[in-house]
C-alpha cells in the first residue's frame, strides 16, 4: 500500500520499521520539526525523523496542517492510508479525508479508556491490571474513532512506563502490520460510551513525592513516571528522582529512611527504593546511592 507515516518520538520507530519490512510503500514521513536539545540548544530531529533519513525515505516536518499549502502538499501524495503513531499535531478534517481509505492511528490504551496524551503513564498511576494498543480509524473527536484491532497486555507489579512503552510500542507495530493486510475485511466497531477516560498530559507538580500517601499509589507514581519525567523529593535542598521501586514493610513517620533495605515509609506501609538519581547526576542503585553521599538512616524525608 501507498502510506503516509505520521509519528515523532521513538515509541513510533519500531512502527515504521515494521511497515517497510512488511514491504509498503512509504511514500513520506511526517513528524515534529527538529527542537533544540543538548549543551548546546541546537536543533536535533526526533527518533523518527533520523530514522527515516537512515532508510531514505522523504521527510516532512511542516510546523502546522491547518494551511492550504500543507493540505494541498499531503493531498498530492495520493496515498491509500495514513499511519499515525505519537504524531503531536491535530490532523484537520481535510488531512483526515486526504487517503483513499483514511487515517489510522495507534493508540497505547484499550479503549475508550485513557484517551489522550499519557495512557502509558495514567494506567499504571491508576493501578490497572491491563492495557494494550489499539488500532482505531481516526475522527475529528479526540480519540474516539471506531476499533479495528486490538491486544491487551498484563501490567506487572514491577512494570515502568519505560517498560509497558516498549512493550506497547512492538505490539502497535506488530498490529499495524496485521491490519493493514486485512483492511477490507476488518469491521470498525464503535467504542463504548461507558468507560471513558482521559490520559492528561503528565503535570510537573505530579511528580513531586508526597510520602504522607499510600504505598501503593506512591509506588505506581515512581514506576508511571520512571524515566521521565521521574518521581522526585528533595533532601538537603537537592532534588532525588527515584527510578524504580517496589512496596516493603516498614513503620513510622512517613518519609522516615529505613535501611537494609532503603525504605521509605508511607501514609500506610513502606516502599522500597531501588534506583534513583540526584540531580546533575547518573542514575544509580540502591547501594550504590547508599556508598556515596546516601540517605541517613531515620532521615525524615520532606514532604
Amino acid at each position: 500500500m501507498r502510506v503516509i507515516f505520521m509519528g515523532t518520538p521513538a515509541f513510533s520507530v519500531p512502527v515504521l520499521d515494521a511497515l517497510v519490512d512488511a514491504g509498503h510503500d512509504i511514500v513520506c514521513v511526517y513528524c515534529q520539526p527538529p527542537r533544540p536539545a543538548g549543551r548546546g540548544k541546537k536543533d536535533r530531529p526526533g527518533p523518527v525523523q533520523l530514522r527515516a533519513e537512515a532508510l531514505g525515505l522523504p521527510v516532512r516536518h511542516p510546523t502546522s496542517l491547518k494551511t492550504d499549502e500543507a493540505q494541498a502538499d499531503f493531498a498530492a501524495l495520493q496515498a491509500d492510508v495514513a499511519v499515525v503513531v505519537a504524531y503531536g499535531l491535530i490532523l484537520p478534517q481535510t488531512i483526515l479525508d486526504a487517503p483513499l481509505q483514511g487515517c489510522l492511528n495507534i493508540h497505547a490504551s484499550l479503549l475508550p479508556r485513557w484517551r489522550g496524551a499519557a495512557p502509558i503513564q495514567r494506567a499504571i498511576m491508576a493501578g490497572d491490571a491491563r492495557t494494550g494498543v489499539c488500532i482505531m480509524q481516526m475522527e475529528a473527536g479526540l480519540d474516539t474513532g471506531p476499533v479495528l484491532l486490538r491486544r491487551a497486555t498484563d501490567i506487572g507489579a514491577a512494570d515502568t512506563a519505560a517498560d509497558l512503552h516498549d512493550r506497547l510500542s512492538v505490539i502497535g507495530a506488530e498490529l499495524i502490520v496485521e491490519a493493514l493486510a486485512q483492511l477490507n475485511d476488518l469491521t470498525p466497531v464503535p467504542q463504548p460510551q461507558e468507560g471513558v477516560s482521559y490520559a492528561a498530559k503528565i503535570d510537573k507538580a505530579e511528580a513531586r513525592i508526597d510520602w504522607r500517601r499510600p504505598a501503593v499509589e506512591i509506588d505506581r507514581l515512581i514506576r508511571g513516571l520512571s524515566p521521565f519525567p521521574g518521581a522526585w523529593f528533595e533532601s538537603e535542598g537537592t532534588r532525588i528522582k527515584v527510578l524504580a521501586s517496589r512496596l516493603a514493610s516498614g513503620t513510622g513517620v512517613p518519609g522516615t529512611v529505613l535501611h537494609d533495605p532503603l525504605r521509605v515509609v508511607c501514609g500506610g506501609g513502606a516502599v522500597e527504593v531501588l534506583r534513583l538519581q540526584r540531580a546533575g547526576r547518573g542514575a544509580q542503585s540502591a547501594d550504590d546511592f547508599l556508598r556515596g553521599r546516601g540517605l541517613p538512616a531515620g532521615t525524615v524525608l520532606e514532604e
